[in-house]
C-alpha cells in the first residue's frame, strides 16, 4: 500500500475471534494532518481497529499500514511511530506529574533536556501550578489531557485516542478537543474514537462503525447534507436503523 499523502490506509481489514466477526472487511484511508473521527456505539468494533493499527493486534485478514509501515510485518517501527491513547487511564497514580512525564520521556528515548522541555510545555497546557502533586489528585479533565500530553512527548507524526473524553464532563471534552485542533494544526493525523455523536463535529472527517463494519465515511457536514439531518447524532441514528433493516 503506498501514497506519502496517507498517514493511515486499510483495505479489507478483517479481525475475527473465532466464529466472531469483529471487524469485518474495512477499507478506508486517512490523510496527514487530518482528524479522523471513528464513531460508533460501544462493541462496535472500533477499539479492535485501532489495535491493529497500533501493531497491538494482528488483522486476520486483509491489509493496513501506518505512515507507510505495514502491520504484519513492522508492528515494532509502527510503534515508534505513534502516540497512543487508551480508553482507561494509563498513567502511573501514585507517580507526580513531572514523574509520569519523566518516566514516559525515558520510555520514548528523550534526552534528560528533551524531557525538562516538554515537561515545562506540559505543565504550560494543563494550567499546572504544581506538577510536584500526585496524578491521582488532578481532575479527571486534567489527567486525560496530561495522558495525551505524554502519548505526544517523542513528536508522533500519527496519534489514535481511544475514546479519550469517556467519562468527562461536556466542559473537560470542549477543552481536551481544543487541545486536539491545536495537535493538528502543527500537522499531527490524529484518529480518534468516540461514541459521542457531537464530537464528530470536531472532525475533518468521520466514518461510522456498526457491528463491526463501516457504513459512511465523510466530512460531517457532507454526511448531514446528503441525508439532511441536522445533527450528527441524528445522521447515525438514520444509518444504524438503514442498516439494522437491511
Amino acid at each position: 500500500m503506498n501514497g506519502k499523502e496517507w498517514a493511515v490506509q486499510t483495505a479489507d481489514l478483517t479481525r475475527k475471534f473465532g466464529d466472531f466477526v469483529a471487524v469485518d472487511r474495512v477499507t478506508f484511508t486517512v490523510k496527514r494532518g487530518e482528524i479522523f473521527g471513528f464513531l460508533g456505539a460501544n462493541g462496535a468494533g472500533k477499539t479492535t481497529v485501532i489495535r491493529m493499527l497500533c501493531g497491538l493486534l494482528l488483522p486476520t485478514s486483509g491489509q493496513a499500514s501506518v505512515v507507510g509501515l505495514d502491520v504484519y510485518r513492522q508492528t515494532e517501527q509502527i510503534k515508534q511511530n505513534i502516540g497512543y491513547m487508551s480508553q482507561k487511564f494509563s498513567l502511573y497514580a501514585d507517580l507526580t506529574v513531572r514523574e509520569n512525564v519523566a518516566f514516559y520521556g525515558g520510555i520514548y528515548g528523550l534526552t534528560r533536556q528533551d524531557i525538562r522541555d516538554k515537561q515545562a510545555a506540559i505543565f504550560s497546557s494543563l494550567g499546572l501550578d504544581n506538577p510536584d502533586m500526585r496524578t491521582s489528585d488532578l481532575p479527571l479533565g486534567f489527567k486525560q489531557r496530561m495522558a495525551l500530553g505524554c502519548a505526544m512527548l517523542h513528536d508522533p507524526p500519527v496519534l489514535f485516542l481511544d475514546e479519550p473524553t469517556s467519562g468527562v464532563d461536556p466542559g473537560a471534552r470542549r477543552a481536551f478537543w481544543d487541545v486536539i485542533h491545536h495537535v493538528a494544526e502543527k500537522g499531527t493525523t490524529v484518529f480518534v474514537t468516540t461514541h459521542f455523536m457531537e464530537e464528530a463535529e470536531y472532525c475533518h472527517r468521520v466514518s461510522i462503525m456498526n457491528a463491526g463494519k463501516m457504513i459512511a465515511v465523510d466530512s460531517p457536514g457532507h454526511l448531514k447534507l446528503a441525508h439532511e439531518k441536522k445533527s450528527m447524532q441524528d445522521v447515525f441514528v438514520a444509518l444504524v436503523k438503514k442498516e439494522v433493516a437491511g
